[in-house]
């Protein structure tokens, strides 16, 4: 780190991050599904757990002085499974279908982002750094993670790919936004935030893949024993490979 950056509150955008992202995004699934349907508790129960985990996680996030590794992908966590139940809520139960909870939550993440911008200037994750950024960052995210439920369910059903189709469809796109990173001058900011979104409905559908009945095009996992497995990963991870804070730059502004 030089003289002209301090340390951010969240991580370095490194293969690392994504590979924790994408279990994260699966972990959701699967325990969203587990709390909602193994244990019948049901998609407005489930969202309320959810929301007040994430919340008591967030405040904790902001309160922290520095990045802590754990807290901050508990609190990913806490938003992916939120996003599960919220936009499992949101499609079926309130009746709005999968067009059109995407379409609602897709103006959720763009106003977000849209008010960061216009408050900061910027909306990179390197300047995640004040309380205000953070709220903004977190916002952003959780509304990310439910777009991304979303527009994973409306693909494997609506779109009519099946799971494993909308998982490997996710991924090429995925992959198309790495090829504009290495190849291309495309804004950093916006291949990231690309990136983020299509992250979560590449770990839905994988998620539903895993765990949801034969016949329905999944392999009929146990939802509790993949949760699990996934967060045994993630913690194993986590605790094993090395995780630095972005840095924040003290002057100028990011890009």
């Amino acid at each position: 780190m030089d003289s002209s950056s301090t340390a951010s509150k969240v991580p370095a955008v490194t293969l690392g991050f994504w590979i924790i992202k994408i279990a994260a995004t699966t972990l959701g699934e699967t325990a969203g599904d587990t709390v909602t349907m193994t244990m019948g508790l049901g998609y407005l129960t489930g969202t309320a757990i959810f929301l007040a985990v994430l919340v008591l996680l967030v405040v904790l996030q902001i309160a922290t002085k520095q990045f802590h590794p754990l807290v901050y992908w508990a609190t990913i966590v806490a938003s992916t499974t939120l996003g599960t139940t919220a936009a499992d809520f949101a499609d079926r139960s309130l009746g709005i279908g999968y067009t059109g909870g995407s379409s609602l939550l897709l103006c959720c993440v763009l106003a977000t982002l849209g008010l960061w911008y216009r408050s900061e200037g910027t909306v990179s994750v390197a300047t995640v750094s004040t309380p205000k950024v953070e709220a903004f960052y977190w916002a952003t995210i959780t509304f990310s993670q439910t777009l991304g439920t979303a527009l994973g369910d409306w693909m494997a059903d609506t779109g009519g790919t099946g799971y494993l189709g909308g998982a490997l469809l996710f991924g090429t796109a995925l992959a198309l936004v790495a090829a504009l990173y290495f190849w291309t001058n495309v804004s950093r900011v916006t291949l990231f935030w690309a990136a983020f979104i299509l992250t979560r409905p590449l770990g839905a559908t994988v998620g539903d893949f895993l765990d949801k009945p034969v016949a329905q095009g999944g392999l009929a996992l146990s939802r509790p024993l993949a949760t699990l497995v996934i967060g045994v990963f993630m913690v194993a991870y986590i605790l094993l490979i090395p995780q630095r804070a972005a840095e924040h730059p003290t002057s100028g502004s990011a890009s």
